[in-house]
């Protein structure tokens, strides 16, 4: 039985046609009816269909030809490729589907890297050949160069005509090989993805490697080891088939009463509370958030929604992390960590979609160590508690490797963005004499904010981008407050570079400034760094006319009421508050997206 078994996944840059193929195979071997066939059956979030991308894995099982075909779905975005690497760690091996217009892109060359890594077969398939534009000639010529794949290895499809499915699932019976037998009596199995179901609990998906897995059996997932007893195990089928029990090799789904997803992360490895295994699977690790921001409602009568939409998010993600913060400009919200920017984007779109929420999101920012002259270091995700200057030794921020694929003619228009941006340049690569990698090292703050759109700004939408943090390292950077009459903004606080600390400041002040409205009273706002005034700028005050019901008489009686509008102004700059609006936020929050 073990030996008709295929596990195998899909990688592919965005819009390279992963989600259409698995249309094809699903319909292709009769997984799914005609009838209810749609596009992108597999995407079952809208913004997925939107965006063009799978930002929830899906697993399904396909029989053909006596064999059982597992797809694991990937996601498909640098945010979440350690999602993607626990479902190849499934596989024994990986359809790499590339572009036949666009070739190799950043995000194949990584995901790529990880199936070679993990020892998987690979089936090279260049998609979309039926469009005009296509050259397979030229992407057969990038696969060889990049990972020395031979032309007569790959294979040419149309996932949108079903062109070469034929020949595609059967290079997967012929070239990837059945999950390999070990004998080992004791349970172990990879949870490479897991939802939330508010009837039943947790629903683990899994792949078994040694035991079985069967219902009333107790297991523990040994990162927390927990004992839990397994109320059904199944298959994937477009739906849950319940079955007796899970063998070696086989993939499935598990519900054992867990009742929260952070009890069965994405890596975790399940096995019996008797007769443990004597070691998790390997490449386990937990997830931690990299972007932190703010969340806040527009209406503070909103609050208690949105605690209990993120909540509600949080049972299916177990790498959104949140916790409740006050803002004097913005009132109540919440602090939260994401994966990264997309990560964000989507929490914060799904909040306004699904739950129907006007939220302000403040600026994004990394989480930075800062060392103290006492010698401790502390993590800071949130730019207005970072400690006195005076305590601070070295302040140190998350470095990246990023990769860069172009066409060559854009090089210097790369370089000078990266330069910009505080990056080095470590090394490039030509995939063909038209295509170029390059690889670069610089601060993940700098990428977070607005790197990717000016990216694709500089190369006309050619370029595309992958990165992965590497490490911690000292930087110069400073905390910069805002001031607004003299008052600090904690809601417009930021660490920012020391060299770029002028340029930032002036801009977020020249921004504030056509955004507040005017006041009685004369307004200053200074962008400040420890103590010392960086930018300012001045929101000029409303004046009224006291000298309008004068129509003549002695000058001195005009002088004495302009003296006292004068005074009146002074008293109300000393004691007035100023009033800044939501939507103030909204718009200049955004000046560095």
């Amino acid at each position: 039985m073990i030996t008709r078994i295929r596990n195998f996944s899909i990688i592919a840059h965005i819009d390279h046609g992963k989600s259409t193929l698995a249309d094809r195979l699903l319909s292709f071997t009769g997984t799914i009816e005609d009838r209810k066939m749609r596009e992108q059956v597999l995407d079952t979030m809208d913004l997925e269909r939107e965006r063009g991308i799978t930002i929830k894995a899906q697993a399904v099982r396909m029989e053909h030809e006596g064999y059982i075909l597992n797809l694991i779905d990937t996601p498909g975005h640098v945010d979440f490729s350690y999602e993607v690497s626990r479902s190849l760690a499934a596989c024994e091996g990986a359809i790499l589907l590339i572009d036949a217009t666009q070739g190799i892109e950043a995000q194949t060359l990584a995901n790529a890297h990880l199936a070679l890594a993990g020892g998987l077969a690979i089936i090279p398939v260049i998609n979309k050949i039926d469009l005009a534009s296509a050259d397979p000639g030229r992407v057969k010529e990038e696969l060889k160069n990049a990972f020395g794949i031979k032309p007569e290895d790959v294979l040419l499809a149309s996932a949108k005509t079903g062109e070469g499915v034929k020949e595609i699932i059967r290079a997967i019976i012929e070239r990837v090989p059945p999950p390999a037998v070990t004998g080992a009596s004791h349970l172990q199995a990879l949870i490479f993805d897991s939802h939330y179901d508010s009837y039943r609990g947790v629903v683990a998906r899994l792949r078994v490697f040694n035991g079985e897995l069967a219902a009333g059996k107790d297991i523990k997932v040994m990162s927390i080891d927990k004992k839990f007893e397994v109320q059904e195990v199944g298959y994937l089928r477009m739906g849950q088939v319940p079955a007796q029990k899970l063998l070696p090799g086989e993939v499935g789904y598990m519900i054992a009463g867990i009742r929260e997803v952070r009890d069965c992360r994405v890596g975790d490895t399940v096995t019996g509370w008797v007769n443990p295994a004597p070691k998790p699977l390997p490449g386990y690790k937990q997830m931690k958030p990299m972007v932190f921001c703010g969340f806040y409602p527009v209406s503070g009568d909103d609050y208690g929604l949105l605690k209990e939409a993120i909540g509600k998010l949080q049972l299916n993600d177990a790498a959104l992390y949140y916790e409740p913060e006050t803002s004097t400009a913005l009132g109540f919200g919440f602090r939260c960590g994401f994966l990264g920017l997309l990560h964000l984007e989507i929490v914060q779109e799904r909040l306004e979609r699904e739950f129907e929420l006007d939220i302000v999101a403040t600026a994004p920012s990394v989480v930075y160590r800062v060392i103290l002259k006492n010698g401790t270091s502390k993590m800071i995700e949130n730019p207005s508690l970072l400690p006195p200057a005076a305590d601070i030794s070295a302040i140190e921020e998350p470095y990246c490797c990023l990769t860069v694929l172009s066409p060559s003619s854009y090089m210097g228009a790369v370089m000078e963005l990266v330069k910009e941006k505080e990056g080095e340049f470590i090394s490039t690569e030509y995939l063909d004499p038209e295509r170029l990698m390059m690889i670069f090292e610089l601060p993940l703050s700098r990428i977070i904010v607005d790197f990717h759109d000016r990216l694709k700004a500089v190369t006309r939408g050619y370029a595309s981008m992958d990165y992965e943090v590497t490490e911690y390292r000292v930087s110069d950077v400073v905390k910069m407050d805002i001031l607004l009459n003299y008052a600090p903004v904690d809601a417009l606080s930021a660490i920012v570079s020391r060299r770029n600390v002028q340029y930032v400041g002036r801009e977020l002040a020249a921004k504030l400034r056509t955004q507040i409205p005017r006041h009685q009273f004369e307004i200053p706002i200074q962008a400040v760094v420890g103590g010392k005034v960086v930018a300012r700028e001045t929101i000029a005050p409303m004046r009224k006319d006291v000298l309008q019901k004068c129509y003549g008489g002695d000058i001195t009686r005009k002088r004495k009421l302009l003296e006292k509008q004068k005074e009146g102004k002074r008293r109300m700059k000393r004691i007035g508050s100023v009033d800044i609006p939501q939507d103030v936020f909204l718009s200049v929050l955004k000046i560095n997206k």
